[in-house]
């Protein structure tokens, strides 16, 4: 990733050099301009020790950093006591690999000793052992978990990190065992159940003005692979067809160039990153967004005081910029090869720039358009709920490459779509396309090829 980032600056470099080596003849610069040139030329390496290090903390802060919300889910919550069972002072059965990894929890290959990694894929480690659980949290190989000791060896706290919900791993060891895959959207993690299982919920039954019960009630209805990000905004649990208010896990690659992050639309890369790292992730740290500031769209927001957060230590804010550059320098992942036909993709390329006017929207190479890509709910032919609970009532146009990564739970924001082909008839329906069932085929091994 570093050869990228170092390839694209020498590019922009040798371009600007030729451009003004083609005006030489109608030009010619004066010894300040000249001077000026050659300061230009000496920033480069301090340009590029810079890109290092800010992606080098930016993977860090994605992978390992809690922003210091271990206050939330271990003291408030009281999630450790939940994953280490009455066993090892906590309460309960326990939360054994088998059970974390049955939820979606991810192991880091990475993190452990080849030793360990051999033990494993030979099953000699006890994946039912809660104890084998609180070991891996020890080795930090637990994706998007930091486990904290206390004096008694027991576990004192725990937080997560932006890598539970957008990593997962290659499976390369074991199923849910392998190398991490940063910016890809975890949609095996089940985020209400594991959020469910903490013995006190109290805090946040109060900040919903409900009871502890109908809360887990609520977080157990998410499921695989979704969250709902709004429900300590506007306290909305369910859609009007009596389904769950979450949406799907979205993916944190491929946003480079891209003016919107979220399925509706909200802010960039570090509003976004802010907001959920003081208001879903529950860290410390400052944030801003008057429109939280509104009683009647955003209830509990407005009661809760969201729209100015203001912690007495800032363990955010400073790392927002690195944190934004190692997102935006996570490209979207190609399709393995052989999972789709290159002859029909080449024909459907033509199919979504022509007779489907896909591209009208999906602008590549960025696949959503430059600028405000945000279009009301009639303009794409759906209920307007999720992009009511936003401030701009709009949808994004979600950029397209690497959907192989998101077919699991299905297309759009809250997965309504099945896959692929009945996103294609939706919209052979809604602005009356009369693709022929070949243009939808080739259409589809395109899409699957971005």
């Amino acid at each position: 990733m570093k050869k990228l980032i170092l390839a694209s600056i020498v590019v922009a470099t040798v371009a600007c050099v030729v451009f003004r080596g083609s005006m030489g003849a109608a030009y010619q610069p004066s010894d300040e301009a000249q001077a000026d040139r050659a300061g230009a030329r000496s920033i480069d390496p301090m340009i590029r020790r810079h890109a290092d290090r800010m992606l080098e903390a930016g993977q860090r802060i994605f992978r390992f950093d809690t922003f210091g919300d271990e206050a939330f889910w271990g003291d408030t919550l009281k999630l450790h006591r939940a994953i280490e069972g009455q066993r090892f002072g906590g309460v309960g059965p326990g939360v054994s690999p088998a059970t974390a990894l049955a939820v979606g929890l991810k192991v880091d290959a990475e993190a452990l000793s080849p030793e360990t990694l051999n033990a494993i894929r030979q099953r000699r480690v006890d994946l039912n052992d809660p104890a084998v659980t609180i070991a891996l949290l020890d080795a930090n190989a637990v994706v998007g978990v930091t486990a904290h000791r206390d004096s008694t060896g027991g576990l004192a706290s725990i937080g997560i990190q932006c890598a539970l919900c957008h990593s997962t791993v290659d499976n390369s060891v074991a199923p849910g065992i392998g190398r991490r895959l940063d910016g890809w959207p975890n949609r095996d993690l089940n985020v209400g159940a594991i959020v469910a299982l903490a013995p006190d919920l109290s805090a946040v039954a109060a900040l919903l003005q409900t009871d502890q019960q109908t809360v887990r009630t609520v977080l157990n209805s998410w499921g695989p692979g979704r969250f709902d990000a709004e429900l300590f905004l506007d306290g909305k649990a369910f859609r009007p067809d009596g389904k769950s208010a979450a949406t799907l896990i979205p993916a944190a690659f491929g946003l480079a160039g891209v003016n919107l992050h979220t399925y509706t639309g909200w802010g960039g890369v570090p509003h976004w990153n802010a907001f959920v790292a003081n208001l879903e992730m529950h860290g410390k740290g400052t944030f801003v967004d008057a429109r939280l500031d509104d009683p009647v769209r955003f209830p509990v927001a407005a009661r809760a005081g969201f729209a100015n957060v203001r912690s007495e230590t800032d363990l955010i804010t400073s790392k927002l910029p690195a944190l934004q550059f190692y997102q935006l320098s996570i490209p979207a992942p190609k399709p393995p090869a052989g999972t789709f036909d290159r002859a029909a993709a080449m024909r459907g390329k033509d199919v979504f720039n022509g007779a489907a006017r896909c591209s009208t929207c999906h602008v590549p190479p960025i696949f959503t358009e430059p600028g405000w890509n945000m279009h009301t709910a009639q303009e794409i032919g759906i209920d307007d709920f999720q992009s009511s609970r936003s401030p701009d009532q709009r949808y994004r146009t979600t950029p397209l490459g690497g959907l192989f990564t998101r077919q699991q739970g299905g297309f759009y924001h809250d997965g309504r779509f099945a896959d692929l082909r009945a996103v294609v008839e939706h919209y052979n329906t809604v602005f009356n396309l009369a693709l022929s069932d070949q243009a939808k085929r080739d259409l589809i091994a395109y899409l699957k090829s971005l």
